[in-house]
């Protein structure tokens, strides 16, 4: 079963409440998706340990109802 997008942001937002995030359906499908996130708790972490924070904030869907997530991380400019 897919994901929307509103569900994917929400999860994101909860395990990191500070974060920007942009979601964009990429083949209209429900099942490939971008998403843009910037957040403060970023700083001073490689850009996998990122990533690894969203997964975790998706609490296990990422390659189960969230099939494909491109995904751009970076904490704010200062």
């Amino acid at each position: 079963m897919a994901m929307d997008a509103a569900t994917i942001e929400k999860m994101i937002k909860d395990g990191l409440p500070d974060a920007q995030v942009s979601i964009e359906d990429l083949r209209g499908d429900g099942d490939h998706y971008a998403a843009n996130v910037v957040s403060a708790a970023f700083k001073g972490k490689t850009r996998v340990q990122q990533h690894q924070m969203v997964y975790k904030a998706l609490q296990g869907k990422m390659g189960n109802e969230l099939h494909a997530l491109a995904l751009q991380t970076s904490a704010p400019a200062e």
